[in-house]
């Protein structure tokens, strides 16, 4: 899992992906030879940040975003959530502006009216516009790893995992999904128009709720707060059974994913979310068992063969 810790530590809010790209490009580059296909790679300024790769002659693309939560630095220390952190008294946050590193905390405070704003505590002015992130706490046992950002650093470790054995499919390195999403759009338009692909998988991470448990294996999402379309859901369950592959199935009236993006947007892309479901969302202490990350790799595997 030492990968996967590395990633963890990388910041990359969302507007902010530039180091997570980089370093994934170095990645592909320096491991692709021990892969059994060598992808194209695929970059550019109509992409913005994102990444793509394609393997050989794709029909289904995985989509992983590289993005996570994290705050804005904006007046008299005031801080303006990046997507929806879990906010508390003391939180870590890491982060750097033109006087240096920077290692501070979160203040909570409380009007009489139960409304919050969030606050800085450090021993100077932090420049207006800073991107501050949870401080990196990476732990592992044998059960389960804890960790910020599994949301989404584990579905890109998950891709860069299947990546290793791909034959035919294509690979979208995503931004913006923690913030309003539509990056990927222009990818998937992409991939559509050059390669003919019309099926994507959502390489993300799901929730710990009243029908998805830890232990119970990678979740098929049959809906949030998007519905994929009826006949390919129903062909992914269907290969899910096959596979052997311990997974449960997930029915949620609310949240989204770059899946949402694709639904939304006007290309005729098929699409379903399968990922590990974890506890402590979007808070310093995400937690995913690692049998679930396990079916997770194992099942996208599968599909990937036999889409």
């Amino acid at each position: 899992m030492e990968l996967l810790k590395k990633l963890t530590a990388i910041r990359s809010a969302s507007s902010d992906e530039g180091a997570m790209k980089s370093f994934l490009v170095e990645y592909i580059k320096k491991n692709q030879e021990n892969w059994t296909v060598i992808p194209e790679i695929i970059e550019g300024r109509k992409f913005q940040d994102c990444l793509i790769l394609v393997f050989g002659k794709p029909t289904t693309a995985i989509y992983a975003h590289m993005d996570s939560i994290g705050f804005s630095v904006g007046y008299d220390k005031d801080l303006i959530k990046i997507g929806g952190p879990r906010t508390t008294d003391g939180m870590q946050l890491v982060g750097s502006d033109s006087q240096g590193e920077i290692e501070t905390e979160m203040m909570v405070i409380d009007d009489e009216n139960g409304f919050s704003t969030y606050q800085y505590v450090f021993e100077r002015e932090i420049d207006r516009g800073t991107i501050l992130t949870f401080k990196t706490d990476f732990r592992e046992t044998n059960e389960y790893i804890q960790s910020p950002y599994m949301d989404n650093r584990l579905g890109v470790w998950n891709a860069l995992k299947v990546a290793e054995t791909l034959e035919n499919g294509g690979i979208v390195f995503g931004t913006y999904e923690e913030h309003g999403g539509n990056a990927v759009a222009s990818c998937a338009r992409f991939l559509m128009q050059e390669h003919g692909v019309y099926q994507a998988l959502i390489s993300d991470i799901t929730w710990i709720t009243p029908g998805v448990k830890h232990g119970g294996g990678v979740a098929v999402s049959m809906r949030d707060s998007g519905l994929p379309r009826r006949v390919f859901l129903d062909r992914i369950i269907l290969l899910a059974k096959e596979s052997n592959v311990k997974f449960q199935l997930e029915v949620e009236s609310a949240g989204g994913s770059d899946g949402g993006v694709l639904q939304k947007s006007d290309l005729p892309i098929d699409w379903c979310f399968i990922g590990a479901p974890e506890d402590n969302v979007h808070s310093p202490d995400e937690k995913v068992y690692k049998s679930d990350i396990e079916a997770m790799v194992c099942l996208y595997q599968y599909l990937m063969k036999h889409l």
